[in-house]
């Protein structure tokens, strides 16, 4: 696809996912803009599917949505007790999403950020995401004790790596399990269902190739869907809400208030929750040239980099 490209970097508020800078792409289309993000690590079969969300995105355009708006749940990112009640308390939210096993020996911390965020979110709901980090014992001894901390949990994202891993954990804890990596990054997106893996599909349109493919492994596995962001800015963002808006039935609060992890965004009218909902976008937004030119990429050999991968990764998809 022939398309205008930007590069931007945007710093974060705290580290998050291992980084404290997001990059990536605007891709101009025919229907407006969208983004191309997929994180530096990832090889360019596996970006591919975020490529394809950001085509679908300025050409054909998204199904139409069954709901106007989304409740949502406020991040908490691996911070102090102290911070992690304020971040709640401003969200508006009334679901928290806490990172637990951010390093080695975090337990004891995990157990007062989740206790914190209890006291912050009255009988709101609390979930937590070990992004793949812990053994079956691990796991299940862990989550024991959050679920405790929490005073229930409404469920636990991604204990282990592997899907053998999650089931063996489902049978041994009762606290819900909710799979993400094990779908987005699987060969086969439907495994974890067919093996009774998970109780919650954590599906994010953006690595998975755009919002009708997301819908089509939400039917497919049958499981309650949250839809959940990929660190986009509004630009990208606005898939994922589309994705949210599209979908039969919504049980649960969908993981996308991450704008608050950013310091700023490429678009004037960002997407960040009021009192937490967000709206169902029906075209992507338009950036501001103004944020353009602020977050606009500082090194010429990293926008060469990101350059370099969007020809080879558009080349993948031309050939697909």
């Amino acid at each position: 696809m022939g398309a205008d490209t930007f590069v931007y970097a945007i710093p974060l508020r705290t580290r998050f996912r291992g980084i404290t800078m997001r990059e990536g792409m605007l891709i101009r289309g025919p229907l407006g803009w969208g983004e191309f993000c997929a994180f530096p690590e990832y090889d360019d079969r596996e970006a591919a599917g975020w490529l394809a969300t950001a085509v679908e995105q300025v050409t054909v355009g998204w199904p139409t949505p069954v709901r106007e708006r989304i409740p949502v749940n406020c991040t908490v990112p691996a911070v102090g007790p102290e911070a992690a009640g304020r971040i709640v308390r401003e969200s508006g939210c009334a679901t928290a999403k806490v990172k637990v096993a951010d390093h080695p020996g975090s337990l004891a911390e995990d157990l007062a950020r989740v206790a914190a965020v209890r006291e912050a979110i009255g009988d709101g709901a609390i979930r937590v995401d070990a992004n793949a980090v812990w053994d079956v014992d691990t796991a299940v001894r862990n989550i024991g004790e959050i679920d405790r901390a929490a005073r229930g949990l409404e469920y636990v994202e991604q204990p282990c790596r592997t899907v053998e891993e999650l089931a063996e954990v489902r049978r041994r804890v009762p606290v819900r399990i909710a799979a993400d990596e094990s779908i987005r990054r699987a060969e086969d997106p439907l495994r974890v269902a067919v093996a009774g893996a998970a109780d919650v599909a954590v599906l994010k349109c953006t690595p998975l190739g755009g919002v009708r493919r997301a819908l089509a492994v939400a039917e497919a596995a049958g499981l309650p869907t949250v839809v959940s962001s990929a660190l986009e800015t509004s630009v990208g963002l606005s898939a994922q809400l589309a994705l949210a808006g599209a979908l039969p039935e919504l049980e649960f609060a969908c993981g996308l208030g991450t704008l608050a992890l950013f310091e700023g965004d490429l678009v004037a009218d960002s997407l960040l929750p009021v009192d937490g909902w967000l709206p169902v976008p029906t075209a992507p937004p338009d950036p501001d040239p103004a944020l353009l030119e602020k977050y606009r990429h500082p090194d010429p050999e990293r926008v060469e980099w990101w350059l370099r991968r969007y020809e080879r990764v558009n080349a993948l998809l031309e050939v697909d």
